[in-house]
Order: C-alpha cells, then structure tokens, then sequence
C-alpha cells in the first residue's frame, strides 16, 4: 500500500510540474488543501497558478520520499529541493513537503499538501550580533 501512496505522490509532482490539470485533478480531492510560503488555497486556485504560468518549475531534486498508512489516511513525506520561477523571478528552496490522502472509492485522493521551508537555497545571510538570520532576496507578491 505504501508504493501505492508513493507512485500516486510522484504522478501528482509530475502533473504539478508540467502544468497538467487533468493529471492534478486525478490525483487530488477537489476540495484539497495546499499550503504555501504565504498563502493557502483549494485546488482549483493552485491548479490557475501553475496553468497560468505564476508558478513555474525549472527544476525539482528529490531527496527521500516516505510513505505511512494510519488508518484509511496515508501520509507522504517528501524532502525535496524546489526551483521555480514565481513572476519571472527564480526562486530555489529546501521543502518537507506533507502530502495526506484519504481513500474516496477506493482509491487514494490528495487532501492536503503542505510545504514546509527548511530552507531557502538562495538567500544572503543578515547577520546580527551572533545571530545571521536570512531575508528572501526578493519579495514576490501574488
């Protein structure tokens, strides 16, 4: 069941990344959630994002994936580094994203996919006293 989750994660990210919507819609809830740096949405919304070209992937480097079962809910953990260009600007960060699916009919369904920061890959440190702390280099606004 786990390589079921896993197989079903990776032809989300693929859809994902080649702007597909009819590949995002097979695998995702219509009412999932996603969480960004900044900003929440429905599928419908991240769907336009990436149709629309205001997010557009240059490159995705996966580091581990891990799929668990509790219940009829299966968790996706994905360590990955994520480059794309968000209005014309390339931006590249270090992300654990959680996927949470749920079974509808029989078949897993995205619910929820959240990115969580672990880094951001192209930053310049800000450094006060002993603490550097790191600012985005560009603020991008939707």
């Amino acid at each position: 069941m786990n390589k079921t989750l896993l197989d079903i994660s990776r032809q989300f990210w693929e859809a994902m990344e080649h702007a597909d919507e009819v590949g995002m819609r097979a695998c995702a809830h219509p009412d999932c959630n996603f969480v960004h740096i900044g900003i929440t949405c429905k599928l419908d919304k991240e769907i336009e994002f990436y149709t629309s070209g205001a997010f557009q992937p240059t490159n995705i480097t996966f580091h581990s994936q891990k799929a668990e079962l509790f219940g009829d809910t299966g968790v996706v953990l994905t360590d990955c580094d994520y480059s794309l260009l968000l209005g014309g600007k390339e931006t590249t960060h270090h992300f654990m994203v959680t996927e949470v699916y749920t079974q509808d009919e029989k078949r897993w369904k995205l619910v929820t996919f959240s990115f969580y920061g672990i880094g951001v890959l192209n930053r310049q440190p800000q450094i006060f006293g002993k603490h550097c702390l790191y600012r985005y280099k560009q603020a991008i606004t939707f």
